[in-house]
């Protein structure tokens, strides 16, 4: 539900206040709305004169979150943007009155609307013809907007993949021309463009970014080394295997993953694919289920792993019928290489698992002369 009652105080007090960007975007769209930010004539100090609960989470930039129940809205104060010092952020912003200035410094037509509490849509720069369009155009000039903001280049490409649309050819030859700049940007926040983007309905969308240059700085080269479809699965770890296997220069550490998804998916990334069933029960015996469903869904073959799990079959060594007990006489270093040995048996001949049977596989093969040191 829009929190337009937000809007309304805002309002109440003499000020003007809108939604904008994404959330009016979407709106016109009939997409879902994650987040309803808004803008306001007001500064920061009147907005939290006027609210019970806030956080000045930006007051530099004009930016106050409003608390309203379990719910954070982000509204911020118009302003005109000062020079772009790293290519990401502006040395000084300046607040004015006039709602027209604050969607001027804004990225793309698209994003550049507002709407007020009774739902009329301010247009300045064609926003809704270009929706209409399916365009992704940026607000003036490109090479301005991307100067100012490289994340910007990296956020169009990701938006067309959401959204389905073209970025306009304008906008594309001014990416080739500032594409160096994206060297400066932070591996997180490239990180989270490029995950957007390979959880979009078009993931193939990133091969673009890397030919266009964006990515180099964060090890891709201009095109993949091997191309692959991408797999049905789209969770986050079979992606990022996906993406990581066609572009081996790519790390999990660069690109700053949680360690949990980069090393399920760069070791998923590395797996050759399994041509049977067994081979499945190998990779969930040494690599643990995570990375097992992960390279089967890279491969297209999620129901054998399930299928597995489902028959109860020994898959490691806690699922083996004896364990390090039932070898006292042995070193540790004995004990695990007879419970290797059993369990890759098990996983060929899944029948096997029964104590008595595996302590006869242990005995027999004990090194001659020399009896398995079992109970």
């Amino acid at each position: 539900m829009r929190p337009v009652h937000l809007l309304n105080t805002l309002e109440r007090a003499g000020f003007s206040a809108y939604f904008v960007g994404g959330c009016v975007r979407d709106t016109l769209l009939g997409r879902p709305v994650n987040d309803w930010d808004m803008t306001t004539s007001a500064t920061p100090e009147e907005i939290m004169a006027l609210f019970l609960k806030t956080v000045p989470t930006g007051l530099k930039h004009g930016t106050v979150t409003v608390l309203d129940g379990s719910e954070h809205y982000e509204v911020t104060t118009f302003r005109c943007d000062g020079a772009y010092a790293d290519s990401r952020h502006p040395r000084s912003v300046r607040f004015v009155r006039e709602l027209g200035e604050d969607l001027s410094r804004r990225d793309f037509t698209v994003n550049a609307m507002a709407m007020d509490a009774r739902g009329e849509i301010t247009d300045l720069f064609g926003g809704r013809e270009d929706l209409a369009r399916g365009l992704l155009r940026c607000v003036g000039d490109p090479d301005t907007r991307f100067r100012e903001d490289a994340l910007r280049m990296l956020r169009a490409l990701r938006f067309s993949a959401q959204l389905g649309f073209r970025v306009d050819d304008a906008a594309v030859e001014a990416m080739g021309r500032c594409a160096h700049l994206c060297a400066r940007l932070s591996a997180e926040r490239v990180r989270d463009e490029v995950e957007k983007t390979i959880l979009s309905p078009a993931p193939e969308t990133v091969h673009r970014m890397a030919k266009l240059g964006l990515l180099e700085a964060f090890g891709f080269a201009a095109g993949p080394s091997v191309t692959e479809p991408a797999p049905a699965s789209r969770d986050a770890c079979t992606m990022w295997a996906w993406l990581l296997r066609q572009y081996p220069g790519v790390t999990w550490q660069g690109l700053r993953l949680d360690k949990k998804t980069g090393q399920i998916s760069s070791r998923a990334a590395q797996l050759a694919r399994c041509r049977d069933r067994l081979g499945w029960k190998q990779v969930l015996a040494e690599f643990g289920l995570p990375t097992a469903r992960c390279a089967a869904a890279l491969a297209g073959q999620g129901s054998a792993v399930e299928e597995i799990l489902r028959s109860g079959e020994c898959v490691s060594l806690r699922d083996l019928a004896v364990g390090g007990g039932d070898f006292p006489g042995a070193s540790g270093r004995e004990v695990g290489a007879i419970l290797d040995r059993l369990l890759a048996h098990v996983l060929a001949h899944p029948e096997d698992n029964t104590r008595d049977k595996l302590l006869q596989l242990a005995e027999e093969s004990a090194q001659p002369g020399r009896k398995c040191p079992m109970k």
